[in-house]
């Protein structure tokens, strides 16, 4: 008798063992929208805070009525789960995410897949795959695109890492993804940090639309002196046609949304964008791996000079203006034109982003799907568009296929919005608007198309001052060095690529 409530307490224990499918670590918005869905399709999720109140209020108020189980430390937690264990973290990236991992380890067995759903730097998440294949676990960096509301009804996920992990997390994530045409959005990526690599490639071409979408406001709002009414029509109608995306879509919803007096809440919004570093990241790969991402590297500029109010609004006092800054032409042509120049700078936006994922994929050896990659953004996440279909369709058409804009139905698409392009940027230019992505997108287009460009007098500059050789158009790769003032020597310096 005496043994009895010993008995008893330990079938209780075991009753509440093993029981979630997958824990989730971070209880902000997006963990617990995530967790939530989770539950929706049928999975058992044990929940945890670093401030543990916050598990508790979560499961009293959001995940009320639910399967969700909680945690008040890391060792409930794992005790609650199935083998082999599976955790998600939604952390801040960086020491947060090596402290939690570092806390975890002892507490789980060779198999256990630790998943990293935040915003990593693809090198950490390198780094961590190696650091736990030697413990024996197994390590998953996933891109989770799609914000709030996606991560509540369907998110964009981006998995990579160890492949062996795949198996037993597909089931949960393709059955909590969104879906186009009935196929998941959610793909196994590739090796170790090409998960998070491909979401922050995502994350570039999503500063690029934003930045494009916001000239052709500015064009319109500045040039042509229309209200935020008028401009949320044009995107609403520009939403029905190629350009049809979730940031078209919301950028209509946005113009034409008042504040509680009856005015446009955009127009009070001060005009200084913040970033959380994905697009830095971007354009900084870019040229580490020598891809021309020109017009992610623009955007990120514009937050950059947008961030400088203060200074601006001293200047504008003082720099001089065009002597016109209004557009005088055929208004529905110039916007029409204005379209044309969005839908070409997006493709080569594009261009650029999967040029760069390709040149990574070379430099660490990952095999990469890119009309996989490109349905996984098809829906879901922030960049999600009809466009992104007829990528798929290049890729599937031509696996090798070097850059979009190679491919009949984008370099066609090109052609046609070509000449309202090049009138766009050029009125800008003239009207004192600034358009520094759609400029950069043309600039990189032109540069692209060109047999010949002016680098053979930049390979003579750089071998007249510091004797860095040039190539002949003749003989390439063979490099020779002149003297080209006759003073100087005949020794060269050591070459290389950018």
């Amino acid at each position: 008798m005496g043994n009895a409530p010993c008995k008893t307490i330990k079938s209780v224990a075991r009753k509440n063992d093993h029981v979630a499918d997958i824990a989730l670590i971070g209880l902000a918005v997006m963990g617990q929208n995530l967790i939530l869905n989770m539950n929706d399709h049928g999975w058992t999720v044990c929940a945890y805070n670093r401030t543990t109140e916050k598990v508790d209020k979560f499961l009293n108020n959001e995940a009320k009525g639910t399967k969700v189980v909680g945690a008040h430390s890391l060792q409930e937690m794992v005790a609650k789960l199935k083998k082999p264990r599976k955790v998600m973290m939604l952390v801040k990236a960086g020491a947060a995410v090596d402290s939690f991992i570092q806390q975890l380890v002892p507490l789980l067995e060779k198999g256990d897949i630790i998943i990293d759903g935040g915003n990593s730097e693809y090198q950490d998440t390198q780094r961590r795959c190696q650091e736990l294949a030697t413990k024996g676990l197994l390590y998953v960096g996933s891109g989770v695109s799609g914000g709030e509301e996606g991560a509540r009804y369907g998110p964009s996920l981006m998995p990579g890492g160890h492949s062996e992990a795949w198996q037993h997390i597909q089931p949960i994530f393709q059955s909590i993804c969104a879906r186009s045409n009935d196929e998941p959005c959610c793909d196994w990526v590739g090796e170790d940090g090409s998960g998070h690599y491909v979401k922050m490639v995502h994350n570039g071409i999503e500063y690029g639309d934003m930045q494009l979408i916001c000239e052709a406001y500015h064009l319109m709002k500045t040039a042509l002196g229309m209200t935020p009414d008028e401009m949320s029509e044009v995107f609403a109608e520009w939403n029905k046609g190629e350009l049809d995306s979730f940031l078209i879509e919301i950028t209509a919803n946005i113009l034409k949304f008042k504040d509680e007096d009856g005015e446009p809440l955009v127009e009070k919004i001060r005009d200084a964008a913040g970033q959380k570093g994905t697009g830095k990241w971007t354009a900084i790969s870019g040229l580490d791996y020598g891809t021309p991402t020109t017009l992610i590297a623009e955007s990120v500029f514009a937050r950059c000079l947008s961030a400088l109010k203060d200074e601006r609004m001293k200047a504008s006092k003082v720099l001089e203006a065009p002597a016109h800054t209004k557009f005088t032409g055929d208004k529905e042509e110039f916007i029409e034109n204005i379209r044309k120049a969005l839908y070409a700078s997006k493709i080569v936006s594009y261009a650029q982003g999967f040029m760069l994922l390709r040149e990574a994929a070379a430099k660490f050896g990952w095999n990469l799907n890119y009309g996989g990659i490109a349905l996984m953004w098809r829906g879901g996440c922030i960049i999600r568009s009809v466009f992104l279909g007829k990528i798929k369709d290049a890729f599937d058409q031509n696996r090798d296929l070097t850059n979009l804009l190679l491919d009949d139905f984008f370099r066609a698409a090109v052609g046609r919005c070509q000449a309202g392009w090049r009138a766009v940027v050029g009125k800008g230019v003239e009207l004192g608007v600034p358009v520094p992505a759609l400029a950069a997108a043309l600039t990189f287009y032109d540069g692209y198309r060109s047999s010949v460009l002016p680098a053979n007098l930049i390979q003579a500059q750089r071998d007249y001052f510091g004797a860095h050789t040039y190539e002949l158009a003749a003989s390439p790769g063979t490099f020779h060095h002149t003297n080209w003032t006759g003073t100087g020597g005949n020794v060269s310096a050591t070459t290389y690529d950018a």
